[in-house]
């Protein structure tokens, strides 16, 4: 077996996952959850297509978490000059759909999670298509009876109360607390009130 992202230190990454994994731990000891993260920064759609087989189905995991879309959308808006980078809404949709249907007979669960950007401004390009990409992944969820955590809408409460530099420098990657907003997110969803 390849390596995977679990175990001490920063296996898990300094992000939301490490804090789920905490809270699990410290919430429900007893369960003895074995957390694997195999998120790969940059990764658009596509890229986890192409590691989909290896990196998720030959896991074989109980339940599946699944967050991809915003370096689809940011490659829109961060190099406009390399439209072969970006990956159009209905693909996205469509490899996302393809995806979720070839793990559905293997899991006991699925958890989707939105697209976000960190920008209050609905109104802002790069924040619209983000939302458009995020009612993607409601309609997958409503499709296929996953468990969705709108991550957009955590951190629109949040920006109700603070500058979106507060918790992300460049509104895409989260800083300690915006990483605790995703978290805190996700474990309401499935079922561990914060």
């Amino acid at each position: 077996m390849h390596p995977v992202g679990e175990g001490l230190g920063a296996a898990l990454g300094n992000g939301y996952v490490s804090y789920v994994e905490a809270v699990l731990g410290a919430a429900r000891p007893e369960a003895q959850l074995r957390i694997v993260n195999m998120g790969v920064s940059g990764n658009t759609v596509r890229d986890l297509k192409a590691r989909w087989q290896r990196d998720v189905l030959e896991l074989r995991p109980d339940w599946l978490s699944i967050m991809i879309g915003i370096n689809d959308v940011w490659r829109q808006f961060d190099s406009p000059t390399r439209p072969e980078a970006a990956v159009p809404l209905d693909e996205y949709e469509r490899t996302l759909m393809v995806l979720v249907r070839q793990a559905l007979p293997s899991v006991k669960g699925l958890v989707l999670m939105t697209p976000f950007f960190i920008e209050p401004n609905r109104t802002d390009a790069m924040r619209t298509r983000m939302d458009e990409y995020g009612a993607a992944v409601r309609r997958i969820a409503g499709e296929t009876g996953a468990l969705l955590v709108d991550t957009q809408a955590a951190y629109d409460v949040v920006l109700e109360h603070c500058y979106s530099a507060n918790i992300s420098w460049d509104r895409v990657h989260p800083n300690h607390v915006g990483h605790m907003v995703l978290a805190r997110a996700f474990l309401n969803v499935v079922g561990v009130p914060f």
